[in-house]
């Protein structure tokens, strides 16, 4: 829900009403019954009202989340808070799921290229591996800003982009970075969806996934297969397909789980069997949320 105590702060401040602003700005009745519900007003919209008020779009909301995790990532990640949830998050994170597709970087590595924007080096480091760790955390920051909104394939090729720009396969004319493939692939040697299969497939994926009026965990997982076996991208879909799980946790107030690089023969094994043994990727993936959960235990953080 969207609080507008900054914008009332403001007004009353200036002697204006709300109401005042249809005649000033000329904003609709409507949008200001969209203050009045705590619904979320257009980018436009708001930059219009805070130029008249002379102060930030920042300065005249804010946006609080039901699911406490998700605010307190949010209050975290906007204030800079060091070693809090946020930032193990990151570090956890990107760590484990960078590993799990290839990347040489250590935890300790990694946490150094969060921590201090440097990466010791010895013995030589990937370029790619040092991009896509720092491309990895600006999709959580990403995820967490866009974790309450519907799952749409602008926003999964989106996270694509953002994690592949600038790395090599952004240069090769062959690989689509922030769109679907172009070649087809394989995954452990089994076929996935052809190229022009992709966009039908994800639409359908998305159409069954998006009228779910409950979605559990399981649900979560599924998705998370589904999108694995078609393989939409070129590279990249492990690491978008976590923090898409990752996302939707999120999203449905449930705690997310971190695969780690230990669990990867596990998680791999169980993407391959599925559906024939659903437990064992169902297993992993409470391992994982085991792992987050330990994680807010040693912070402190109520979620039960």
């Amino acid at each position: 829900m969207i609080f507008y105590t900054g914008l009332d702060e403001r007004l009353k401040a200036a002697g204006l009403t709300k109401t005042a602003l249809t005649t000033t700005l000329g904003i609709s009745s409507r949008t200001i019954a969209k203050i009045a519900k705590g619904e979320r007003l257009s980018k436009k919209t708001l930059e219009k009202i805070a130029a008249h008020l002379g102060c930030g779009t920042e300065d005249l909301c804010r946006d609080i989340s039901d699911n406490a995790i998700l605010q307190i990532l949010r209050d975290e990640k906007d204030a800079g808070v060091s070693g809090g949830l946020y930032h193990e998050l990151q570090v956890r994170m990107a760590y484990n799921s960078n590993r799990i597709d290839g990347s040489r970087l250590t935890e300790a590595q990694t946490r150094m290229i969060y921590e201090t924007n440097t990466v010791d080096a010895e013995g030589g480091v990937p370029v790619d591996d040092v991009l896509e760790t720092v491309h990895h955390f600006r999709a959580i920051d990403y995820i967490i800003d866009t974790a309450e909104e519907p799952l749409t394939e602008g926003l999964i090729k989106r996270l694509h982009l953002i994690l592949k720009h600038d790395t090599q396969d952004a240069r090769l004319n062959r690989i689509a970075v922030g769109g679907y493939k172009k070649r087809a692939n394989t995954v452990g040697g089994r076929e996935t969806t052809p190229p022009e299969a992709v966009p039908e497939r994800m639409r359908i994926l998305l159409e069954i996934y998006n009228s779910r009026e409950t979605v559990t965990l399981q649900d979560v997982i599924e998705w998370h297969v589904i999108f694995e076996h078609i393989h939409p991208f070129q590279g990249g879909n492990g690491q978008v397909g976590r923090l898409i799980a990752l996302k939707e946790c999120l999203r449905h107030n449930i705690v997310p789980f971190i695969i780690e690089d230990a669990q990867k023969q596990s998680y791999f094994q169980g993407l391959s069997e599925w559906p024939a043994a659903k437990e064992r990727l169902a297993e992993t993936c409470f391992d994982g949320q085991d792992t987050f959960a330990q994680m807010l235990d040693m912070l402190g953080i109520e979620y039960r």
